[in-house]
């Protein structure tokens, strides 16, 4: 389940939505947009994505998550496929929410399936484990699309679009075959030990779920508003200010998804031992650091430090999320609850890329984008300190 898991979100996430950045120089160069317009696309992505966390409990009751799945990852590809064909921006913005409406029907029921598979002291380990597969996809786009446009020139961002769409079918097809809806469809337990199940985390008090959903939701929003902002348009810095040719940005960013490959597991199991608000707090320090010194534009190491730190915390916030919901919020509420906080995160990061690309429009440079994110995460690791301890034990 986690081998599968981590294919289906190579292609959800670490294809669907991070390729994006690596395509972008390009894209902006044959389709001549200006920094407003890069972040429309992206923009229209999320809100694709938002689409599909307000719909998902819905759709995985009626359709089960292994369906679901399989068709959000075939409408993923065949999206990405007609990307490839268009020279339009209105069209492209159109399809890529497509996109990102698949996305979110791939990730949240994915996401989800976590809480059936795993008991709480294996969760976020799993989960981390199972986001190793973003980390994956970022460091196969890193790779391969900088070295496919080189080869194929002006339409080399298309060919680029092609080969997603193509690697995504084959994902549909692996993920169709391998997803199981519940352990017991093969006959098997969730993995861990049972813990003692105290009332209060069957069924937490009314009161003090609110207050928690609301802040985790927040906290969550931060998250969403400030990652995709570095990871929308930091192949595009690295091109247009720092003087990297798209070959070289793909590399650094090839790089970015090797140390995330460390992010969810490393967190997520860090988490089951400090308890997930400090865990929290430790992954949006790493990431206020990152914002920081890019933004601050600084070249040499401290730019690599900036990739480093961004890549080792990017994975970490889902992984430690997924496992929050049931220690806060009671197992009987934590699909509900999760599926409620990413409705924030999808809020967030739909804001996000369109805020900075308004910001540099005016600016001339994401440099303000990416110090304003610094002061969001600086807020978050307060929040995320002040947390309150789950009810009963991780």
């Amino acid at each position: 389940m986690v081998a599968a898991g981590a294919l289906v979100l190579f292609s959800c996430l670490g294809l669907a939505r991070f390729a994006y950045t690596v395509l972008l120089p390009a894209m902006q160069d044959a389709l001549e947009l200006p920094y407003e317009k890069m972040g429309l696309i992206g923009t229209a992505n999320f809100a694709g994505y938002l689409i599909a966390v307000i719909l998902s409990p819905a759709v995985i009751h009626r359709f089960r998550p292994r369906s679901t799945i399989t068709a959000a990852l075939l409408l993923i590809s065949v999206n990405m496929l007609a990307i490839g064909c268009s020279q339009s921006l209105l069209v492209i913005a159109f399809l890529y929410a497509l996109v990102g409406l698949g996305s979110g029907f791939a990730n949240m029921p994915m996401m989800a399936l976590l809480t059936r598979w795993f008991h709480s002291d294996q969760r976020g380990k799993a989960a981390g484990l199972m986001i190793m597969g973003n980390g994956l996809g970022i460091m196969f786009a890193g790779h391969t699309i900088p070295l496919l446009m080189h080869r194929c020139g002006a339409v080399g961002w298309q060919g680029g679009w092609w080969m997603l769409g193509l690697v995504t079918l084959a994902t549909a097809l692996c993920a169709g075959f391998l997803l199981r809806n519940c352990p017991s469809e093969l006959g098997l337990e969730p993995i861990g030990r049972p813990q003692p199940i105290s009332p209060e985390r069957i069924h937490p008090p009314k009161g003090s779920y609110g207050r928690i959903l609301l802040r985790l939701g927040v906290i969550y929003l931060i998250f969403g508003m400030t990652f995709m902002v570095y990871g929308t348009f930091i192949v595009t810095t690295l091109v247009e200010e720092y003087g990297f040719s798209e070959r070289s940005a793909g590399v650094y960013w090839s790089w970015v998804g090797f140390f995330s490959l460390f992010s969810g597991v490393g967190f997520g199991m860090l988490s089951d031992f400090i308890g997930r608000k400090w865990g929290l707090a430790l992954v949006f320090a790493l990431q206020t650091v990152a914002y920081l010194l890019v933004g601050l534009g600084l070249d040499g190491s401290a730019l690599t430090v900036s990739m480093v730190l961004y890549g080792l915390a990017v994975f970490a916030i889902p992984a430690i999320m997924a496992a929050a919901m049931g220690d806060y919020l009671g197992i009987s509420k934590a699909a509900t609850a999760f599926a409620t906080v990413t409705i924030f995160f999808a809020f967030g990061q739909t804001l996000g890329p369109v805020g900075a690309g308004l910001i540099a429009g005016a600016t001339g440079s994401f440099a303000h984008a990416y110090l304003i994110a610094s002061l969001l995460t600086g807020g978050a690791v307060i929040l995320t300190a002040t947390l309150p301890d789950p009810a009963a034990g991780r």
